[in-house]
C-alpha cells in the first residue's frame, strides 16, 4: 500500500469563513468530516488538521508565504486511482467553485528502505 498526502485548497476568503463559523455551522462541518472518515475506515492514516501561518525558507531568509493550502489528510491506498476515488466526492469541493484537492503520492527512498541511510 502507498501513502497519499491530500491537500485541501481554497482561497483565503473561503478559509476565513470557517474561522468565523457559528458553533452550529462548525458542528455540521465536523459531521461531514466524520462521515467521510467513517466511509474510508482504515484508509485514513492521519485525519490531518487545518493548516496556516505558512512561511517560505530560502538561503537568504524567511518570509510569510501566502498559500491556498488550508488543510491536509494522509490516506493509504493501493494506487493513485484508488486515492483519487476516495476524494472525488469530498465535501470540501462543495464549499465554493474555487475549492480544490491535490493528491500527492509519497515516493519511496530506496536507500532508506535498504537501511543505507538512517
Amino acid at each position: 500500500m502507498a501513502r497519499f498526502i491530500v491537500l485541501y485548497r481554497a482561497p483565503q476568503e473561503v478559509a476565513e469563513r470557517f474561522a468565523t463559523a457559528t458553533p452550529e455551522e462548525a458542528q455540521a462541518g465536523m459531521l461531514l468530516w466524520g462521515e467521510w472518515f467513517g466511509k474510508l475506515g482504515p484508509a485514513v492514516v492521519d485525519p490531518g488538521r487545518p493548516l496556516g501561518n505558512a512561511r517560505t525558507v530560502t538561503g537568504s531568509g524567511i518570509t510569510a508565504a501566502p498559500t491556498d493550502i488550508i488543510g491536509m489528510t494522509i490516506l493509504q491506498a493501493d494506487t493513485m486511482d484508488d486515492a483519487l476515488a476516495m476524494v472525488r466526492d469530498h465535501h470540501h469541493l462543495q464549499w465554493a467553485d474555487s475549492c480544490t484537492i491535490t493528491v500527492l503520492e509519497e515516493m519511496p527512498i530506496p536507500e532508506i528502505e535498504a537501511g543505507i541511510v538512517a
